[in-house]
């Protein structure tokens, strides 16, 4: 593997027009691509294999007409104090008249011919059925509802409305990449100390992401790739892009102050560091994609255009980033550096040898970095760093021991918005479970008779509040009715009535001549959606950690290294998820955060932060553990090979964390509810993981196994393949046929290995 990317490097640093230009067109095409694609639809939910789903798809088939009717909205109405809807009746009557009219409106149901007035009389609705689906009702049909509902305000009436006709879907304002950048341009810049190598992350990284995300534009309509889902992929892949060229250019730094040539330092830098990239790259690859086993279709789109977007990071990372050092050999260095690419004539091996003794010499004297003395105090006491470190994430974790589950809908949003207002207007008006009805499906030869003795028998069924009377197809094999809960989508009694309708459905459909009952309805597919993940979960984790385990176990030769890795990773996704819940479930810094309405975390977030999380977690660990190794395949002892490790790598460990800490923290402050849940959740994750896990927690288990860390059943080490990502074979083969190298001054090594 590094001799290969060796070979990758140097030849990209060589015919750097080539591959500059390569990547240009790349980028060239798939924007345009984008540029001309439809807009991407909206986010939809399908369960394949549920009962929900299947009643759904039976709706579609028996009821087309019904299937294909375009969008609601669901107009309130509350009469002022000592009034009832009937006295304003001249009002209600003015509204529906004016709605009737608007733009793409195809019909408006009368409150008082619809019957649909609270048992107090002060509470009603109208609901506005439109021509189009809800994404294609123009701005001009949503002011005509607004200014409508507005003069029947005027008039005295308390007007709130909902649906998902004016369900605005939120859209990302920009602020979390630009933020994310811009605090990323200055550790960069704080860690090279010069403008162009701070500025060579960012480029690669935008462009990466700018092909990834345009290339799920350009597929958006005809795989179903939300807006979401593309901001999900710029986030993981802008961060991540960063990072991996983070680490080629800093190596490359390292071996232009050995004394190699750039070209040779290029292909060096890639063949080592661009192994880790590799490595690191194929783990988070692993976690995203393997989202796909959860057979949910939205989290499998996010997952593998995340993956996608993480592939085209790393093929930047060992292509175009020593093609553009190719362009700036010496600019990427500190000033005080760039003499040492100055000279061409190649030295002998004598003075070569003599002049790498005397940087040695000069190193055992050089004052030990800030990682180099944080690794020594780890190793000299890592029973207690270990023991606070551990019991530290453990706390973080408890809330998460409260985790409650959900999707977002109109009870979740901001109590000031017209649609919660609407929401709660019918909970108080028409009962908890009014906003969240359940709807049975009876499928037989007379499902009108059937229908009707269903329903007869589940207004009996403790939780249920009322039963509409069937309606049936003009086939008449099939009928629906609507079975309103006594409480509220989200309360576990409603869990409970689904599940107890479910099982009362073969004895009463024997009793009624049914040949089916189904239960659906967004109630009950919401409760099947946090079930298929929650049964999904262990398998799901079986699968990542596995395949991550074996790729690991082939890059460090040890079994005790990646054990250690997924155990950590556990805490550190732990201690995150409890943080999410202080702050997006109890309301912990809710004002501090922009949070409206603090309630339970939406479903898909906890399997697809695993996914996440896991991979990102394994970058640290591939990174900072391999030059651990390599300094233990070079003969220093377990403790050295530990403050070796960081001495090399603890300094760009910590500037790439803080950089992805950025990167997510930045969308934080966008509008979206997941994109902002999930932000901050990555960026806790990733606090957690690199400065305590990797930096803390690794150290001083090492320090603690010692040589046993690296221990290898010499059977499983016979049948494993050396991928050689410390690139010993390629020093070995190079010290055979060295290349040109050009002489470092002295002093120049160590002092940039300590930078």
């Amino acid at each position: 593997m590094a001799t290969f990317l060796y070979r990758l490097g140097r030849f990209a640093f060589r015919r750097r027009g080539l591959f500059a230009l390569f990547w240009v067109l790349i980028a060239v095409g798939v924007g345009a691509a984008a540029s001309s694609a439809p807009t991407p639809p909206t986010e939809q939910f399908s369960m394949p294999g549920t009962e929900s789903q299947k009643a759904f798809d039976l709706l579609e088939k028996k009821f087309p007409d019904a299937s294909a009717e375009g969008a609601s909205a669901r107009v309130v109405l509350r009469a002022p104090d000592g009034k009832s809807i009937s006295d304003e009746r001249a009002v209600v009557e003015r509204l529906v008249g004016e709605l009737g009219k608007a733009p793409q409106v195809a019909a408006v149901a009368d409150p008082f011919k619809a019957r649909s007035i609270s048992d107090d009389g002060r509470t009603a609705y109208a609901v506005v059925t439109y021509e189009v689906a809800a994404p294609d009702v123009t701005d001009k049909a949503h002011d005509a509802l607004t200014e409508a509902t507005d003069r029947a305000r005027d008039d005295g009436l308390t007007v709130e409305a909902g649906g998902d006709a004016i369900m605005v879907e939120q859209e990302m304002n920009g602020t979390g990449e630009q933020i994310g950048v811009l605090v990323s341009a200055v550790v960069l810049v704080l860690t090279f100390g010069a403008l162009l190598a701070a500025g060579m992350p960012l480029l690669t990284a935008l462009i990466g992401v700018g092909i990834g995300t345009s290339a799920i534009t350009a597929l958006g309509s005809t795989l179903g790739l939300s807006a979401t889902t593309s901001t999900l992929a710029m986030m993981i892949g802008l961060a991540v892009g960063i990072d991996y060229a983070l680490f080629v250019i800093f190596r490359y730094r390292a071996e232009i102050s050995e004394g190699h040539a750039p070209d040779d330092a290029a292909g060096r830098a890639t063949g080592t560091a661009g192994s880790a990239v590799v490595f690191a790259g194929l783990t988070v690859i692993i976690a995203l994609a393997g989202l796909a086993v959860v057979d949910i279709p939205i989290l499998t789109k996010m997952g593998l255009a995340a993956a996608g977007t993480v592939a085209v990071a790393v093929l930047v990372a060992v292509t175009l980033v020593p093609a553009l050092l190719g362009f700036a050999p010496r600019r990427v260095l500190r000033v005080a550096d760039r003499r040492l690419v100055r000279t061409k004539k190649p030295l002998s091996a004598r003075k070569l040898a003599r002049s790498e003794k005397k940087a040695a010499k000069l190193a055992a004297r050089t004052r030990p970095n800030l990682s180099t003395r944080w690794a020594s105090f780890v190793v000299r006491r890592p029973v207690g760093v270990l023991v606070v470190a551990v019991l530290g994430l453990g706390a973080l974790a408890l809330p998460a021991t409260q985790l409650e589950l959900g999707l977002p809908g109109e009870g979740t949003m901001a109590k000031d918005t017209t649609q919660r207002k609407a929401y709660d207007l019918l909970s108080q008006s028409f009962g908890p479970g009014f906003n969240g009805p359940l709807t049975v499906t009876v499928e037989g030869k007379d499902a009108a008779a059937a229908g009707d003795r269903i329903g007869a028998a589940l207004k009996k069924v403790a939780g249920v509040d009322s039963v509409s009377p069937a309606a049936a197809n003009k086939a008449g094999d099939t009928a629906i009715l609507s079975v309103v809960p006594k409480t509220g989508p989200t309360d576990d009694r409603t869990k409970e009535l689904v599940k107890d309708v479910r099982a009362r459905a073969a004895s009463l459909a024997s009793a009624s001549g049914a040949s089916e009952i189904l239960v659906t309805g967004q109630t009950a597919l919401f409760i099947d959606f946090s079930q298929a993940l929650s049964d999904a979960l262990l398998p799901y984790l079986a699968l990542v950690v596995g395949l991550a385990f074996l790729l690991l176990l082939l890059v460090f030769r040890s079994v005790l290294v990646p054990l250690k890795a997924a155990l950590g990773f556990l805490l550190s996704v732990s201690a995150a998820l409890g943080a999410v819940v202080a702050v997006f479930q109890w309301g912990w810094a809710a004002d501090l955060l922009g949070i409206d309405q603090p309630g339970p975390i939406m479903t898909t977030m906890p399997m697809f932060m695993i996914g996440v999380v896991f991979g990102l977690a394994m970058d640290y660990e591939v990174f900072l553990v391999t030059r651990m190794r390599e300094a233990y395949v070079h003969g220093a002892g377990a403790e050295e090979a530990v403050v070796t490790g960081f001495r090399h790598s603890g300094r760009v460990v910590t500037a790439a964390a803080i950089i992805m800490i950025s990167v997510f923290s930045g969308f934080v402050f966008e509008v979206n509810d997941l994109v902002k849940m999930m932000g901050f959740g990555l960026a806790s994750a990733v606090l957690f993981d690199a400065f305590v896990v990797r930096m803390t927690i690794v150290p001083a288990v090492h320090a603690l196994l010692g040589d046993a860390a690296w221990w290898l059943p010499g059977w499983l080490g016979r049948l494993l393949p050396n991928v050689d990502v410390e690139g010993e074979k390629l020093r070995q083969r190079l010290a055979v046929a060295p290349a040109r190298v050009v002489p470092a001054r002295s002093g120049e090594h160590e002092r940039n290995l300590v930078h």
